[in-house]
C-alpha cells in the first residue's frame, strides 16, 4: 500500500488530538477514523490485477534523434482507475514523460504518448510499468509493477551522412551521367564516339573505324554488381578512446558511409563484425535497406578486450565470394606488436582482392609531438615543493614529445609494412576517416581495381 501526502497530513491531525486527549477516548477515536478512511480508500481503489498494458512503439531508433511511441492502459476491472504510471525504461533510453497521471474509467482504455531521445547506442530495455492506483479520497493507494517487457534498439547516429551527396555526385560522373568517361581493367563497355585529341589510342575501335572511315573510340563505365566487404574490428583496438569517443564509433561511421555509397553504386555490400569470433553479419544489403541493416547489426557492437582473430578473415571473405572484391578492414594500425596478426593476413588478401585498411590517429598525440600541448601539472609535491624524484617542467616536455614521436613513428612503420603488402592505408583523425574510406572506394572504381 502506498500512502499519499494528503494521508500523512490527515494522520498528523489525528495524532495530535490523540496525544492531547490521551486520558480519554476521543483522540483514539479520531485516529481510528483516519486509519479506517485510508483502509476504505485502498479497498475502493482500482484492482490492478485487472489492468492491462499495451505498447505501440518502433523497434529501432537512431541515437541523438527522437522516436515516438504510445502506452495504452486498459482497465478491465469494475472500479475507476485514478493513478500515476511510470514506465521503467533504462535512463539512457531518454524516455519522457517519466510519470503520467491517468484516469481510466471501468471497461475503458486510455493512451499516453511517449517520446524517446536515446543517447547511447545498443539495446535499451524496460522491465515493466509501475502503476499506483489511488482511492476516491486520495489518502492511500495500491501499487503494482505490471509485466510489460519491451526493447528499443538504438542504432548509430550516422553523422558521416553529410559526406554522402558529394561522393554520390562523383559516382554519377564515373557512371557516365556526365561527360566523364574512363577506361580500366574493371570497367564495362558503354558506347562508341568520335575520336578527339587527347584520347587514349588504346581505346580506338578499329572495326568501327574501318566501317565509318573515321577514328572511333570506345567509352567505358565502372562495373556494377561488384562485391564490397566491410569488416569492422570490435576487438581491443576499438576500445581505445580518441577525442572522448571509442574508436569503434569511428569504425561504425566508416562502415555506414561506405555501405550506403557502394549500395547506391549498384554493388552488393556485406558486413561482418569481428573480434575473437564473428559477432554480426549482414549479407547482400541493397540500396534501400543498407543503412537500416548495417545500423541494426552495428548497434549491438561493443568493443571487447579480446584480440581480434584476423586469421579468420580470408576464410570469411571466401565464404562471401570467390571473385575479386573490395575488402575494407576497419581497424587501426598502431604498433607492430598490436597489429602483427593483421599484417600477417594482408599479403594473402591483397593477392586476390583490392584491400583497404584504416588507421585512426589521435590529434592529441600529434599536438603533443609538436609541443602544442601544455603540461597538466607543475611537478610539485603536496607541501608546495618539487619532489626530488620528479623531473622539472622542461624535462617532462621533452619526455612527452619523445613518447608522442615514438608513437607516430611506430604507426608510420606499420602503415609502410601494410602498403608494401599491396594494401591501401587510410590514416587520419576520427572525423576524416569515413570520407577518406569513401574516396578510396571511388578511386578503386575509377581506376578499374574493382
Amino acid at each position: 500500500m502506498a500512502i499519499s501526502g494528503r494521508f500523512v497530513a490527515l494522520l498528523a491531525v489525528a495524532i495530535v488530538p490523540t496525544v492531547l486527549l490521551s486520558t480519554g477516548w476521543a483522540g483514539l477515536a479520531w485516529a481510528g477514523v483516519v486509519v479506517v478512511a485510508a483502509a476504505l480508500d485502498v479497498l475502493l481503489a482500482a484492482d490492478l490485477a485487472r489492468v492491462r498494458v499495451e505498447r505501440r512503439m518502433p523497434r529501432l531508433a537512431r541515437r541523438d534523434t527522437t522516436a515516438d511511441g504510445t502506452l495504452v492502459l486498459a482497465n478491465d476491472g469494475s472500479r475507476r482507475l485514478r493513478g500515476v504510471v511510470r514506465d521503467m525504461w533504462e535512463p539512457s533510453a531518454g524516455h519522457a514523460p517519466r510519470r503520467l497521471r491517468m484516469d481510466v474509467p471501468s471497461g475503458e482504455r486510455r493512451t499516453a504518448r511517449m517520446r524517446f531521445a536515446p543517447f547511447r547506442r545498443g539495446r535499451r530495455t524496460t522491465a515493466g510499468v509501475a502503476v499506483r492506483a489511488f482511492g476516491p479520497l486520495g489518502l492511500a493507494a495500491r501499487q503494482r509493477v505490471l509485466h510489460a517487457p519491451a526493447e528499443l534498439v538504438v542504432t548509430p547516429p550516422f553523422r558521416s551522412r553529410r559526406h554522402l551527396p558529394s561522393r554520390l555526385a562523383r559516382l554519377r560522373e564515373l557512371d557516365g551521367e556526365t561527360t566523364l568517361q574512363l577506361r580500366g581493367h574493371g570497367t564495362e563497355f558503354d558506347s562508341l564516339r568520335d575520336y578527339v585529341r587527347g584520347d587514349d589510342v588504346r581505346s580506338i575501335d578499329w572495326r568501327a573505324t574501318a566501317r565509318r572511315q573515321d577514328l572511333v573510340v570506345r567509352t567505358w563505365r565502372p562495373e556494377r554488381d561488384r562485391r564490397v566487404i566491410v569488416i569492422v574490428d570490435a576487438g581491443r583496438a576499438g576500445a581505445g578512446r580518441v577525442d572522448d569517443e571509442p574508436r569503434l564509433d569511428t569504425f561504425i561511421e566508416s562502415a555506414l558511409l561506405l555501405g550506403a555509397l557502394a549500395a547506391a553504386a549498384g554493388d552488393r555490400v556485406d558486413l561482418a563484425v569481428l573480434d575473437d569470433a564473428v559477432r554480426g553479419r549482414v549479407h547482400g544489403a541493397t540500396r534501400t535497406d543498407v543503412v537500416q541493416r548495417f545500423g541494426e547489426a552495428l548497434a549491438l557492437a561493443e568493443p571487447g578486450l579480446a584480440a581480434t582473430d584476423w586469421s579468420a578473415v580470408p576464410e570469411l571473405v571466401d565464404s562471401v565470394t570467390t571473385s575479386r572484391a573490395f575488402v575494407v578492414l576497419v581497424s587501426s594500425l598502431d604498433s607492430v606488436g598490436a597489429s602483427a596478426d593483421l599484417l600477417a593476413v594482408l599479403p594473402r588478401l591483397a593477392r586476390r582482392h583490392a584491400v583497404v585498411v584504416t588507421s585512426v590517429t589521435d590529434p592529441t598525440v600529434e599536438r603533443m609531438a609538436s609541443g602544442a600541448v601544455e603540461p597538466t601539472d607543475d611537478g610539485r609535491g603536496r607541501r608546495g615543493g618539487r619532489a626530488p624524484f620528479l623531473p622539472d617542467r622542461a624535462e617532462r616536455d621533452v619526455y612527452r614529445r619523445a613518447a608522442a614521436e615514438r608513437t607516430l613513428l611506430d604507426a608510420d612503420g606499420v602503415a609502410d609494412v601494410a602498403r608494401r603488402a599491396g594494401v591501401e592505408v587510410v590514416r587520419a583523425a576520427p572525423e576524416q576517416v569515413p570520407p577518406l574510406v569513401a574516396d578510396a572506394y571511388i578511386r578503386a572504381k575509377a581506376t578499374g581495381r574493382l
